[in-house]
């Protein structure tokens, strides 16, 4: 989707139905995967590129997957994009310096490509001259387009990425993380929240302490191997790598059988959604049927339960977001659980875990713009970003945080989820199952586990 709509043109879109001292081994080269190249391309430039800039207008570029593998990840953000427009705050534009300002979004979908990723960022900012891009959508689509932003010097807010792979893939180390890119910030969180979300429900089901590790030869897959699977070990519990198969794969009887050799009784992952179907109906096929899957990427959205049907149940996932979070807008007031509700008014599907997270990047835009005098001046732009301190669709996120993993991450603690059968409108629901990380989410259902 390339097209350019100011705020107030609001024509609806069509809606689409760890501890750091155990990252042992972690590097940047395994974790940057996927954004490799990135930063001497964009040194390339585009041509006709115009640095002509309406004075009364902020720009700011969207980057999402609303196609290709990681389209579940965008699926909801037509609505988050309808919505976003429809508040005063966007229909109306900022006061920046004491100056109205009229709020332009220019989308573009990064088609769950990093090679299309850059190039998009690229024409936001040589020839849109946006003054700042906000992405979202694991490594394959954030990392390209922060290292396009740092290069360029363009303000940029990425979410739903591993912190880790977000900041090795600018060139940072997670192991120490004392380097602060310009231009870049991020909010989500990474593999010490991770295992503080699944650790605390590996230890409520009695198991033999024996983890299946399904970890891609990908961005993530090579975060998880390298960083989360020490994080497992140091909390006492043994590691069976599958092994580090391709994206795609389509036969993995191999790492079934040394799963079931092993006698696995907890399952962890990081797969392509596709990828984990393909797994998961030939686990149970060939009898590998853990007491308790915990999985990260996939099974974050309805879709992907669609997929394997009653197979997903009792399946745990962490979630960052949903109607069971106690948060409200900033831009609004609107709860978490009305803006679900809202969501599957419009598009008679079920909500989604990255309505909070797409929301949220344009309430901090908005918190950054109205803390800067020129909303075209780059690095005020960008240093208002490293400083913001508020509460809303997603929490507290707070930048500047002593306790941030790094400089610019802003963490949100997610909460563990099961995926449950129900007898209401949908086959199955996200139920809060584990709230270790966050006190503030109340515990909907038991944890059961996944395979009796």
């Amino acid at each position: 989707m390339d097209r350019q709509e100011t705020a107030h043109d609001l024509t609806p879109l069509n809606l689409p139905i760890a501890r750091r001292s155990v990252l042992k081994g972690i590097g940047a080269g395994a974790l940057a995967a996927g954004a490799g190249g990135m930063l001497a391309a964009c040194g390339s430039g585009i041509k006709g590129a115009s640095s002509v800039t309406k004075k009364d207008i902020i720009n700011i570029g969207f980057i999402t997957p609303l196609t290709g593998d990681l389209a579940d990840f965008g699926a909801s953000d037509k609505f988050v994009l309808n919505t976003i427009r429809a508040t005063a705050t966007y229909r109306k534009g900022f006061t920046v310096g004491g100056k109205k300002y009229k709020v332009n979004i220019i989308v573009e979908d990064s088609q769950s490509s990093a090679t299309r990723a850059t190039q998009v960022a690229q024409q936001l900012i040589q020839s849109n001259n946006v003054d700042m891009i906000v992405t979202t959508s694991t490594p394959e689509t954030t990392n390209p387009v922060a290292v396009a932003a740092e290069s360029h010097g363009t303000p940029c807010l990425s979410t739903v990425v591993p912190w880790e792979s977000w900041y090795a893939g600018l060139g940072g180390d997670p192991l120490k993380p004392t380097k602060k890119f310009e231009f870049c910030t991020m909010f989500f969180f990474g593999l010490e929240q991770f295992l503080g979300c699944f650790e605390p429900m590996w230890n409520r089901i009695p198991n033999n302490r024996e983890v299946a590790c399904m970890y891609p030869n990908d961005s993530d897959g090579n975060a998880f191997r390298d960083g989360f699977e020490p994080l497992i070990k140091s909390v006492g519990y043994k590691v069976v790598d599958g092994g580090a198969y391709p994206d795609g794969t389509t036969d993995f009887t191999s790492m079934i059988t040394k799963f079931k050799s092993n006698h696995c009784e907890i399952y962890s992952n990081c797969p392509l959604p596709p990828d984990f179907v393909t797994f998961w109906h030939q686990a149970n096929q060939q009898g590998f049927k853990p007491k308790l899957a915990t999985v990260a990427k996939v099974l974050l959205f309805p879709s992907d339960v669609t997929a394997l049907g009653s197979l997903v149940n009792n399946i745990a996932t962490d979630s960052w977001w949903g109607p069971y979070m106690p948060y409200s807008s900033s831009l609004t007031g609107q709860t978490a659980a009305s803006l679900a509700t809202a969501f599957e008014t419009a598009t008679s599907t079920q909500w989604t875990q990255s309505i909070g997270s797409s929301y949220a990047l344009f309430e901090i835009a908005k918190e950054a713009f109205s803390a800067v005098s020129d909303p075209h001046d780059k690095s005020e732009v960008a240093n208002a970003l490293h400083t913001v301190n508020y509460t809303g669709m997603c929490g507290p996120i707070n930048f500047g945080a002593s306790t941030a993993p790094a400089p610019g991450v802003g963490v949100i603690p997610p909460v563990g989820v099961q995926w449950k059968k129900t007898t209401g409108k949908y086959p199955f629901e996200m139920k809060v199952v584990d709230n270790s990380l966050n006190k503030s989410v109340k515990i909907e259902a038991p944890l059961e586990p996944t395979n009796a």
